[in-house]
């Protein structure tokens, strides 16, 4: 693994040096005539003029902490313009307080840390600056990430290669969609190049530009165009046909990016408006099979429990739903390796698979209580798998009644059953699911002497079933 690390890095670095050398000072030329095509092509489809309108709201107000002054003055000192560039600005749009509040400058970011070691200003999370962002924290109190306007020189389908550029135009050129191609100057100007005001207020989500071209730069981009349609549409299913023909041309290209990224963007839609009809439209575009999905998807099931899901609990937890499209315990399996969930969300999504439909008919108490108690996860983990089984099957009251079931302390310890004859590993665990069993079916009520009488039967039953 060392080597191919190895080889990987030093493969990165002939690419990004052959990069420096088609792009450097030496090759002029060559460099000014891409930056040059790259303009012509901006302006052919851009605003003639990007000043759109002054914004005045309490939304943009609420940014301007003292830090964030001290900031803007001091890039004002030395001659260089910033800017709020992407979700802050879609934000105060859509009249909500921005969370984060992403910077855009012309500086490089070596100018950038020449200006913060000059003024004594400490830089963190210096992993940035491979993509050009910059973290100074403002008076010991706040901190701003800042990145130097770009151009994308050679893309792949998962990466770009960039050229820093002091144009605001290409960089707004290389965004993915028009609603996140806007800046806001700190006196309140919108500059918007490609109408991403219009099609905000139209809740519209638009490539900018060729939407074969956006997405064949970074396949990602299909997931992030549900991501935002999700977020800004007041629709389930006004989606443009001509940009979903182009989504459904581009699927095999998502086999190139990798799972973690697909499901960080995939539990966004799921947790978002219109979770279920995106994802439902997604597997519609053929992109199951590279995202990890059985071939055919369960559908029917998924719309199913999306509904008695959400029928309990409107804030769904995404691997509950996502199960349902799975039609094997080996699916989730599958779906793990291809999305590399966490521990937690692996574990239920095996739980849900391998437990709906035993589970699907019964309508007491005792035995959900009873999948709580084993041993192979601590109690308290299980009970939460078990509450999403039974919002899984849309089982309200069963929900309920195991939601208030305080649960009881089993009264004997593991030790104390080896001390009595039972066997160590793993085969300890079958012991006590089974003692728990005869346990929960005397209502919890029984000592550590009554449970160790039972221990011989125990260990016979299990040692018959084994030969």
């Amino acid at each position: 693994m060392v080597a191919i690390r190895q080889c990987k890095n030093l493969l990165k670095q002939i690419f990004y040096n052959n990069l420096l050398c088609r792009y450097s000072s030496t090759n002029a030329e060559r460099f000014k005539h891409f930056i040059a095509q790259r303009r012509m092509e901006a302006r052919a489809i851009a605003r003639p003029d990007p000043v759109v309108m002054k914004i005045d709201s309490p939304e943009f107000h609420s940014i301007f902490t003292q830090e964030l002054n001290d900031l803007i003055a001091l890039f004002k000192r030395y001659n260089y313009e910033i800017r709020i560039a992407g979700g802050a600005v879609r934000d105060i749009l859509m009249n909500i307080n921005p969370k984060d509040v992403d910077i855009a400058t012309t500086a490089t970011p070596t100018e950038m840390k020449e200006i913060f070691t000059k003024e004594n200003i400490r830089m963190v999370n210096m992993n940035g600056e491979k993509h050009g962002t910059i973290t100074p924290r403002i008076n010991d109190k706040e901190n701003f990430e800042i990145t130097t306007l770009r151009i994308d020189a050679v893309t792949d389908g998962r990466h770009a290669e960039v050229i820093h550029t002091t144009d605001w135009l290409l960089d707004a050129n290389r965004r993915d969609l028009t609603i996140n191609s806007m800046f806001l100057g700190f006196d309140g100007t919108l500059y918007d190049y490609f109408y991403g005001h219009e099609d905000l207020e139209k809740r519209r989500v638009a490539f900018v530009g060729d939407p074969d071209l956006r997405i064949k730069e970074d396949y990602l981009r299909i997931l992030r165009y549900f991501r935002f349609y999700g977020r800004i549409s007041e629709e389930a299913n006004r989606h443009d046909e001509e940009t979903l023909r182009i989504v459904a041309k581009n699927a095999t290209g998502l086999a190139k990016i990798s799972g973690e990224r697909i499901w960080q963007e995939w539990k966004k839609i799921l947790g978002g408006n219109f979770g279920i009809e995106l994802t439902k439209t997604m597997i519609n575009c053929q992109l199951a099979p590279f995202m990890g999905l059985p071939d055919p998807p369960n559908v029917e099931e998924f719309l199913r429990v999306s509904k008695t899901v959400q029928a309990i609990d409107k804030k769904l937890q995404p691997i509950t739903v996502l199960s349902a499209l799975l039609n094997t315990p080996e699916d989730a399996v599958n779906l793990n390796m291809r999305l590399k969930f966490t521990v937690y969300e692996r574990e239920l999504c095996y739980f849900i698979t391998q437990n709906r439909e035993e589970t699907a008919l019964i309508d007491e108490i005792l035995p959900f209580q009873q999948l709580c108690l084993q041993t192979i996860s601590s109690v308290k983990l299980k009970k939460e798998y078990v509450l999403e089984l039974l919002k899984y099957h849309g089982k309200r009251d069963l929900h309920r009644q195991l939601h208030e079931w305080p649960i009881p302390h089993f009264p004997i310890k593991g030790n104390v059953l080896i001390a009595n004859g039972a066997p160590k590993g793993p085969k300890l665990g079958l012991v006590m699911d089974k003692l728990k069993i005869i346990w929960s079916n005397n209502q919890y009520n029984m000592t550590q002497e009554q449970l160790l009488e039972h221990l011989p039967a125990v260990m016979e039953d299990l040692n018959t079933k084994k030969k």
